[in-house]
């Protein structure tokens, strides 16, 4: 179903109208920023939120290291608008086109022992609800939103508009990536790990090989990995070097898994013998691998533990959802949680064991939006809530 209406999002009072008029009328309304999550969550929708239109820089506190921000900012523009201001995004995901309302409610992630997704830069925030009304996320009183709530919510509880983020003062960062045999790096993955700031790898099935990638401060950690050569060294400063900056020239689908931290080399060698034996022939894309810090976000899929996750890619016009469901047995027998912005098989009666917290946000989103306005059939289905 095509949405009837798309909605401009120009200031906070467009927002809260277009959420009225979707709610007298019974119809559903999804907030939609950069469309680069490739499931369902804004699929079906009767009225779509233009939220690129509410974007930039509201207010910054240098001193305190915070960032107020509009939600429909992209994080490529968000970057280099804190740099101006001597301060920085401490992380971003293996791209910069998702806006900050996005990234933030679908749990995007860099990689990095130290380094937890997207969501914890939010401290505070202004959220519009399902009646078209105004809510605090985070801080004190009885109205404010539980900040552990709405830091992976998909856009179920409301829509982001203002969110405060803390920010650390800008920096600089090398890039250097090797190649290696996919034994040889495995070995010595968790070493690599423990010593450099952010590390991830991609493997390449049709030649079996990895690909390194370490990023550090000026200097700073692995120099030389032995037995890899050397690909690429470059310097500058972070919101250049850590998200790939180019888009690429054809669709593609994604699914993604977060593990254990413990079992996440374990599960990606599963993972591999399942590619060599039955997929090399057809998928030709890489596989990323990367980590990810626990934190307390109740629908993070790194919530209370640290994570290892792997991302599988296939040509959009190529059977990617054979691929993907041969594979997704292999992330379950691992205790693994889909991303949220990916394509997954898992609803309601998978997901809730995975989530301790998962009857909170439950009773939280039928709090915030009783009458289901920002759920489609997709995220009904999800969440378990009937029509």
């Amino acid at each position: 179903m095509r949405p009837a209406r798309t909605w401009p999002a120009h200031d906070e009072d467009a927002i809260a109208a277009a959420i009225r008029v979707e709610r007298e009328r019974g119809g559903s309304l999804r907030a939609i920023g950069a469309a680069h999550s490739s499931n369902e969550q804004i699929g079906s929708a009767h009225g779509l939120l233009r939220m690129r239109d509410y974007c930039g820089l509201i207010a910054v506190d240098r001193e305190r290291g915070q960032a107020t921000v509009r939600a429909g900012t992209p994080l490529a523009e968000l970057g280099p608008a804190l740099f101006e201001h001597d301060l920085a995004l401490p992380n971003y995901g293996d791209i910069a086109l998702q806006t900050l309302g996005g990234a933030i409610a679908t749990g995007t992630h860099g990689s990095g022992e130290t380094l937890p997704n997207l969501s914890q830069l939010m401290i505070a925030a202004e959220l519009i609800d399902g009646r078209g009304e105004r809510r605090r996320v985070g801080g004190d009183g009885d109205d404010a939103l539980p900040l552990a709530a709405a830091q992976v919510a998909l856009g179920s509880l409301g829509v982001l508009t203002a969110i405060t983020i803390r920010c650390p003062p800008s920096f600089e960062v090398e890039r250097r990536e090797f190649a290696l045999p996919t034994e040889a790096a495995l070995e010595c993955f968790d070493e690599l790990a423990a010593c450099n700031r952010s590390l991830d790898f991609y493997w390449y099935p049709r030649r079996d090989e990895i690909k390194l990638r370490v990023i550090n401060p000026p200097g700073g950690g692995t120099r030389v990995v032995p037995g890899a050569r050397l690909l690429e060294a470059r310097g500058g400063d972070g919101h250049e070097l850590i998200p790939v900056h180019s888009g690429l020239p054809y669709r593609f689908e994604e699914s993604e898994f977060a593990l254990p931290r413990e079992r996440g080399l374990d599960t990606f060698r599963a993972v591999r013998r399942r590619i060599l034996q039955r997929w090399r022939a057809t998928v030709g894309w890489r596989v990323l691998y990367r980590t990810v810090a626990a934190d307390s976000a109740w629908l993070s899929p790194a919530h209370a533990r640290a994570s290892a996750t792997i991302s599988l890619h296939q040509n959009a016009s190529l059977p990617w959802r054979e691929f993907f469901e041969d594979l997704e047995p292999v992330f379950a027998e691992h205790c693994g949680r889909p991303h949220w912005a990916k394509k997954h098989g898992y609803r309601a009666s998978r997901l809730a064991p995975l989530y301790p917290h998962w009857r909170d946000f439950l009773r939280m989103r039928e709090r915030c939006d009783p009458d289901g306005v920002f759920l489609n059939p997709y995220l009904r289905d999800l969440f378990g809530v009937p029509a």
